[in-house]
């Protein structure tokens, strides 16, 4: 006895048109002796009563060797025009296979048997149930027919006709609905052929389990992976949270925000918590609809949410609150939303779930993000709100680090912005330009500077330097060398000479540093002395770019300077060097980051420099701005400083020198000649006081100095005295007692004078004193 399932076709008349191996097994009549015949001819007496009623029960057939058969037959309807039959299919079960039918028939999942025509045979009672039509509307069908034309439709053909061509099972995943079913669902399916005594496929099965769990596991598991790619990719806390966003909608939400805490968004720490209503920003939203019209607030807008709202709970409770329609937190919510902004109302037809969860990182709360869905048919359950908080959790860290970046990378700009100098001093050497513009990268803030720094004869320092590293630390850094490189230019050390004591500095500094980093090391630094008495330009570097040159004709060159190692490095020793200059020179001083970049060619930056530089500019302030729009790519990677200066020279007509002899008489005599030249200047009304500074210098160089002496006047910004001679001792202020005969000179000369001091020369030493012009 064969254990296929017999079946034949049967038209509106009663006439056998259609007989299956399985019939041939079971009863021993061949398809040509039963097809054409009347299916009556077959039975072994009259049909029972219960076959026309139920169209199912035990039929008696006659065995083709003429023995009696009792058979449970099946009988099904095929639809014809205007609801009639236009024929029945009748299944047989052997004897014995009433168990498997059973199976079939009350199996949990869809099963179905279609025919290699991909008409349906067989469907089970699941099947039907997810179809939302009986057995009797399908049977006989072909599949096409009976389902709309979808991408899932069309697939699932497909793999129907794969399998009666093939002979081979199929197995795979779909995501569709289902007419009787409102929601989603995501399919496990399997099909395979039935084949015939001969092997040959015969029909086609499938069975179809639910895997709509399985599916959202699987997927919020993907949606976490691809978090951690996809949000936080930049250290800025508003496009953290649109990254959030665009990641939900629309394969999680139909609508999702994200609300921050105004705190957040500013340079103060988190206040306390309200005992109210709490106030949040709304930084980023997305939707399916274009143009995201169920958006109560705009960006930008803040709002109160209720304690009893569910964002205001989640705030509250630390953990996400799902709200479902109907519930009275939902209901509240959405009529706040729809009160606010009436003109959204017809957009949010159709919110059904939501999921509002809080934002916390490090036991801080930031904000709250809120999910919701409308078309979307499935409501959130339990494991969307895991998914939500892990999510949250997630972002929320990415979110305070985009505000810890932010709010460090402001600190250190604000602290770097006080270190640099804001109004340079005024002074008659060189007319400045200057420009600071910080990185742009998430690397933050960096430790460029530069300065210039009055210095006594009417010469100005002009110093630039980089620290390595980013940040407050570096900032901080660049803030002691700048005043380092101050106090030592103020002792009036030539240029190699002060890097040298910087290099000390630093030195000293990594050596008290405990083992820890100290960022001096590896700072880089040029250091300049401009004299418009002599036009001479000297300076020094120390692992610094050479400045570059323009001369009044407009050829630009780059100084040869020794490069010097950076400084805390040690080696080498810092050599100075000499230039003179015509007047109306530019001085290009600047950090690498002008030049230097992992994308750019250095040489060729380099040219592109030197080409900005002798371009026409009205200004030397229009020169710095080309400068940077020539040479800058769009997007800086370093920090950048330059300082432009352009020469001056004071002429003879505005300085005096006069060679002294070591004799006391002589005092008298110079003291004469500066009165006379004050007054060629038009300066009479300073000629009292500078006779006693005069005096009194020339006195002390005379008595405690070594030829040769020099007297010199100029006439600056201010008026300088300098008596210059050669020994190097250097003169000290003291306060004389009472009886003293001497020990007044450089005392009355300090209060007298607007400042003083001293500076060291190749040949000796220079003692010189300021005192302003008349009407200053």
């Amino acid at each position: 006895m064969t254990d296929v399932a017999a079946m034949a076709v049967i038209d509106a008349h009663g006439t056998v048109t259609g007989w299956t191996e399985g019939a041939r097994l079971l009863t021993g009549h061949p398809a040509d002796e039963v097809v054409g015949r009347q299916a009556t001819d077959l039975l072994a007496e009259d049909l029972p009563g219960v076959i026309l009623t139920a169209r199912a029960g035990p039929v008696a057939v006659r065995h083709r060797d003429g023995h009696r058969l009792v058979l449970p037959l099946t009988v099904c309807p095929l639809a014809g025009a205007a609801g009639r039959p236009a024929g029945y299919v009748v299944t047989a079960l052997p004897p014995g296979a009433s168990l498997a039918a059973q199976a079939f028939e009350q199996a949990s999942m869809s099963m179905s048997v279609f025919d290699l025509r991909q008409r349906y045979l067989r469907v089970n009672a699941a099947a039907c149930h997810a179809m939302g039509v009986p057995e009797e509307a399908l049977l006989g069908r072909s599949f096409p027919d009976t389902v709309a034309d979808t991408e899932h439709s069309r697939g699932f053909l497909a793999r129907l006709r794969e399998v009666a061509e093939t002979g081979r099972p199929v197995r795979y995943e779909s995501y569709s609905g289902a007419p009787a079913l409102d929601q989603e669902r995501a399919w496990s399916i399997e099909m395979w052929p039935l084949r015939d005594a001969s092997g040959e496929p015969a029909a086609v099965a499938l069975a179809a389990s639910d895997s709509s769990e399985q599916y959202w596991a699987r997927r919020r598991l993907a949606l976490l992976n691809e978090a951690a790619t996809c949000v936080g990719t930049t250290l800025d806390v508003i496009g953290t949270a649109e990254e959030m966003v665009a990641l939900l909608v629309p394969q999680y939400a139909d609508f999702a925000s994200v609300d921050l805490l105004d705190w957040v968004l500013g340079p103060d720490e988190p206040p306390t918590p309200p005992d109210g209503g709490v106030v949040l920003r709304r930084v980023a939203h997305g939707s399916t609809r274009p143009g995201n019209p169920a958006a109560a607030l705009h960006l930008g807008e803040t709002d109160v949410y209720q304690p009893a709202s569910p964002p205001a709970r989640a705030l509250l409770r630390g953990r996400a609150v799902l709200s479902q329609a109907g519930e009275p937190g939902f209901v509240h919510w959405l009529a706040e939303r729809n009160a606010r902004s009436p003109g959204g109302r017809p957009f949010r037809q159709g919110a059904h779930s939501m999921i509002a969860v809080p934002l916390r990182a490090r036991g801080t709360t930031l904000g709250v993000a809120v999910f919701v869905r409308m078309r979307h048919p499935d409501d959130y359950g339990p494991d969307d709100a895991v998914f939500a908080e892990e999510l949250a959790s997630r972002a929320a860290v990415c979110i305070d680090n985009a505000r810890r970046f932010t709010r460090e990378r402001a600190t250190a700009l604000t602290l770097q912005h006080s270190l640099l100098p804001r109004g340079l001093p005024g002074q008659a050497a060189v007319d400045v330009a200057h420009r600071y513009l910080p990185s742009g990268s998430l690397a933050g803030i960096g430790g460029d500077w530069f300065d210039v720094i009055p210095l006594s004869g009417g010469r100005v320092g002009l110093v630039v330097g980089d620290v390595v590293g980013h940040g407050i630390q570096s900032s901080a850094t660049m803030g002691r060398l700048r005043t380092a490189v101050r106090t030592l230019a103020d002792v009036d050390l030539p240029p190699d000479e002060l890097l040298t004591h910087l290099d000390d500095l630093v030195t000293h500094l990594a050596a008290d540093g405990s083992g820890e980093e100290v960022a001096e090391l590896g700072a880089t630094c040029l250091y300049a002395v401009y004299d418009p008495v002599s036009r001479c330009l000297s300076l020094a570097a120390a692992g610094h770019p050479a400045p570059a040159v323009v001369l009044p004709g407009g050829t630009a060159q780059f100084l040869p300077v020794a490069a010097g190692p950076p400084l805390g490095v040690g080696g080498l020793p810092f050599e100075a060097t000499e230039r003179e200059l015509p007047e109306g020179s530019v001085v290009a001083l600047y950090t690498d980051g002008l030049i230097e970049d992992r994308d750019r060619d250095l040489d060729g930056a380099t040219e592109e420099l030197r080409r900005a530089l002798t371009a026409p500019a009205a200004s030397l302030e229009a020169l710095a701005d080309d400068v940077l729009k020539a040479v800058l790519p769009d997007q800086p990677g370093d920090d950048v400083a330059l300082l432009l200066v352009r020469t001056r020279a004071l002429g003879a007509d505005r300085v005096a020198t006069w060679d002294v002899p070591p004799d006391p008489a002589q005092v008298a005599v110079v003291r004469q000649a500066a009165t006379e030249q004050l007054t060629a200047w038009g300066l009479a009304e300073s000629a009292f006081v500078t006779e006693l500074v005069v005096s009194e210098l020339v006195t002390n160089a005379i008595r405690y100095g070594e030829p040769p002496i020099r007297l010199r006047l100029i006439r600056d910004r201010a008026l300088i005295c300098e008596v210059s001679d050669g020994s190097s001792t250097s003169p000290h202020l003291r306060r004389a007692h009472a009886y003293d005969e001497g020990g007044r000179g450089l005392l009355l000369v300090a209060q007298l004078t607007q400042r003083w001091g001293s500076r060291q020369t190749v040949a000796g030493k220079t003692i010189w004193a300021e005192q302003p012009l008349p009407g200053d």
